[in-house]
């Protein structure tokens, strides 16, 4: 599907970005792999390492529109991974935060439109499912933007989806690297926001490939969630530091104790695939669409009514020599 093709990502700098364009080099032979950030030391840093000649780089900005229009002309491929995400600073900067994970996924959409794109996955998370915090309300306003985006194409072939996921292990600022810095510092306890704390745990490369996955089973409009496993955070910090005591810090601002990838309220919108789930629209689009069956020929079925797919009651749950093996399997570079 990508060989030959023009794959742009925005925020192309990012963990999700990198590990990208590592897995696309590897599988395919793609004509442009274009990075949009708006960082221009990342993209230096990211060019010492992603130098094939296929490799291009964009500064700009996704909340500029007439920018996005410009690195898009003649893309095939979208992945849109640009996104202001760190909680508490979304709290305190709410307008930032809008500016650039609604008003910027918008912009996104009208490049596409506009340049005749074929498929476009826009990337969320669990806190868009039920938000109480301000990053989760905008990537539920995204989220919402990417589907109803399939109703407005027109005669234009260009489909829009969505892939959401949790805690992804070796991502810039997630909570391993986070405690491997502060045992290297030579810290006497680790910072724990609540004992029972529970949080869904993906790799990278396991998060990049379902993606890739994703543009083949796309149709335009479902929101895909893979099933994953769940670990307590107490759990993930012996494993990381087995004799290190832990502080009970509480829950930060706009923190949850169990993440949801699948609200009970969309389970009438909810089927459920071998590896993964898909939260069909609400609303119906102005062309048939089968989704009980993907363009893979998977087969899904409906949930059961009020399912919810929660971290905290969660049928696979990691042990401790699993998530070292998985974090084994990290590049923290």
């Amino acid at each position: 599907m990508f060989t030959n093709s023009t794959i742009l990502i925005t925020g192309g700098t990012g963990s999700f970005g990198k590990k990208y364009v590592q897995v696309i080099l590897e599988k395919y032979k793609p004509k442009k792999i274009i990075i949009f950030s708006r960082d221009e030391l990342k993209q230096f840093e990211m060019q010492q390492i992603f130098n094939d000649s296929c490799m291009r780089y964009f500064i700009g900005d996704v909340r500029d529109l007439a920018r996005v229009e410009e690195a898009m002309e003649d893309v095939d491929y979208v992945i849109h991974a640009a996104a202001m995400k760190q909680v508490p600073a979304a709290e305190y900067n709410p307008m930032e935060c809008i500016k650039t994970n609604i008003y910027g996924a918008e912009n996104v959409i009208k490049a596409s439109v506009k340049n005749n794109v074929k498929r476009v996955i826009a990337l969320s998370t669990d806190k868009a499912a039920n938000p109480i915090n301000l990053y989760g309300a905008t990537k539920l306003a995204s989220d919402k933007l990417f589907v109803s985006a399939n109703n407005m194409v027109g005669s234009k072939k260009v489909r829009f989806s969505v892939v959401r996921y949790g805690n992804v292990i070796g991502s810039r600022g997630s909570v391993v690297p986070f405690f491997q810095k502060l045992i290297a510092q030579g810290a006497l306890e680790l910072p724990i926001t609540h004992v029972d704390m529970t949080r869904f745990m993906i790799t990278l490369r396991a998060g990049v490939e379902f993606v890739l996955k994703g543009f083949e089973r796309m149709q335009g409009g479902e929101i895909f969630i893979p099933k994953i496993p769940s670990m307590l955070v107490t759990e993930l910090a012996n494993a990381i530091a087995p004799d290190m005591n832990h502080n009970i810090v509480g829950i930060r601002p706009g923190e949850k104790l169990h993440e949801v990838m699948c609200p009970s309220d969309d389970s009438h919108l909810t089927l459920e695939f071998d590896d993964h789930y898909v939260i069909r629209p609400t609303i119906q689009f102005n062309h048939e669409v089968d989704f009980m069956k993907n363009l893979l020929g998977e087969i899904g079925k409906c949930v059961t009514q009020s399912h919810e797919y929660n971290s905290g009651t969660n049928t696979e749950w990691l042990s401790q020599e699993e998530f070292l093996q998985m974090v084994n399997e990290v590049d923290f570079s």
